[in-house]
């Protein structure tokens, strides 16, 4: 009997990883289409068919559904995050903030399915809610670090600047209200102008 290589295992080894990632990576796009199409709770069932693999095999890669969540919230964090990280073109603070809100909007548009699908069942998941408090401080400091030091020192209106660039007040205003992304910007362009209020020429 020949002995069995090293080099042999290896390979094997590496093919199954290799599958498995392939696997992984197949279920959490197959939970992305899903809710990008509509379905904010799509069963196991139809996360295995749209992936193509079995109920197993979702399982193996994930412990339960809410599992499954968090990692499409990965996605669409990290697609935001690489957005929220290109520099600035304006020099002066009130530019640089009109450009995240721009940048914060293309961002809110494409994320909206994921979002609503991640608010239904953030209730009964602290691994969701968890997802949730880590975004919302992240773009808390990221207006932090744009906005002169009186303003960020003023806590009243640094609390409604967050407000009204926040996911929230974008999501209430697109779907509660129902106002079209062009009347939506209006609105939030009209009530961050006016908490800036006062501040033209600070530094």
């Amino acid at each position: 009997m020949s002995e069995k290589s090293p080099q042999l295992d290896a390979v094997k080894l590496d093919g199954r990883h290799q599958r498995s990632a392939t696997s992984r990576a197949r279920i959490v796009q197959a939970m992305l289409d899903l809710v990008h199409a509509g379905d904010v709770s799509p069963g196991v069932e139809r996360v295995a068919a749209r992936a193509q693999v079995g109920l197993r095999s979702v399982f193996r890669h994930f412990k339960d559904m809410d599992s499954l969540y968090a990692e499409m919230s990965d996605v669409a964090e990290a697609e935001f995050r690489d957005l929220a990280q290109q520099p600035f073109k304006s020099e002066d603070w009130q530019g640089k903030l009109g450009e995240m809100l721009d940048r914060r909007i293309y961002a809110f548009e494409k994320m909206a399915p994921y979002k609503r699908a991640a608010d239904v069942h953030k209730h009964r998941s602290p691994l969701l809610r968890a997802h949730q408090e880590r975004a919302n401080q992240e773009m808390r400091e990221s207006l932090k670090a744009v906005l002169p030091a009186n303003l960020r020192r003023d806590a009243v209106r640094l609390e409604l600047l967050d407000l009204n660039m926040s996911f929230e007040a974008w999501m209430r205003l697109r779907f509660e209200q129902n106002l079209t992304p062009r009347r939506a910007r209006a609105v939030v362009e009209l009530a961050i102008h006016a908490i800036q209020a006062g501040t033209e020429g600070s530094t």
